[in-house]
């Protein structure tokens, strides 16, 4: 399934309130890999944006003023996301915000009815109950470099999130291996055992002068320990 990571700003909080949204940023990813097929628009909205909301994200109604408007964008970015996996940071927001501006250009669709939606502070907070899970937070939590987003944007954002997603949705979280020598599958990750066979792997023999170092590496160990395990284990080795 195509995944879209998705991040919107707006003018202000509240869609029932008449706010807008401005930006819109899309990120696509397949099979876990980012396309570059990405999508990203501003919006002039039918409102000023809230000074409140032009601190967090830094858009002005002087640069959306000549930018085209939702109904202009819509069936385009409805044909971009349609059949897609929504990956949103509380999603309720941004689904909520998109759903009200199909609404009030007719559009009877909703974003629900065309798209899997997920919620990655819904994953987060499952994940890790009773701490804090906001997008910055899970970027120090998953050593995810951040310091370029001085203002909120949606596709810088977008972008983060899908390294967030990543790191939330992948790795090895358990080994239980059983008898049949098969692995555990939890939260969607499945430990799979590599056929060797098919790989050709290229084996790298140590050079004289490798050997020898490694040699002088052992004999000082032997001098500062009760000898080099690597030697005790040549001279005394375990079959299985």
């Amino acid at each position: 399934m195509r995944q879209i990571i998705l991040d919107t700003e707006t003018t202000g909080i509240d869609p029932e309130a008449g706010h807008n949204i401005i930006e819109i940023g899309c990120v696509e990813m397949v099979k876990r890999k980012l396309t570059g097929n990405n999508y990203h628009r501003y919006i002039k909205p039918d409102r000023e944006v809230e000074a409140e909301a032009i601190e967090v994200h830094g858009i002005t109604n002087e640069y959306l003023a000549d930018k085209p408007k939702f109904a202009v964008l819509a069936d385009e970015f409805l044909e971009y996301i349609r059949g897609a996996e929504l990956i949103i940071h509380n999603a309720a927001f941004d689904v909520g915000f998109m759903n009200a501006e199909l609404a009030r250009n007719g559009i009877a669709e909703r974003i629900e009815d065309i798209c899997q939606v997920t919620d990655t502070l819904a994953l987060a907070r499952k994940k890790y109950p009773g701490q804090r899970n906001s997008l910055d937070a899970l970027c120090r939590r998953y050593g995810i470099d951040n310091s370029h987003r001085e203002l909120h944007g949606a596709l810088l954002d977008s972008e983060i999130l899908a390294d967030v997603y990543l790191s939330l949705t992948g790795g090895q979280t358990s080994l239980q291996l059983g008898q049949n020598g098969g692995g555990s599958e939890e939260e969607g990750e499945v430990i799979r055992r590599i056929d060797t066979a098919q790989l050709s792997l290229k084996v790298m023999r140590p050079s004289e002068d490798e050997l020898a170092a490694h040699e002088a590496f052992l004999d000082l160990l032997d001098k500062k320990s009760d000898g080099a395990v690597w030697r005790r284990a040549d001279a005394d080795p375990v079959t299985h």
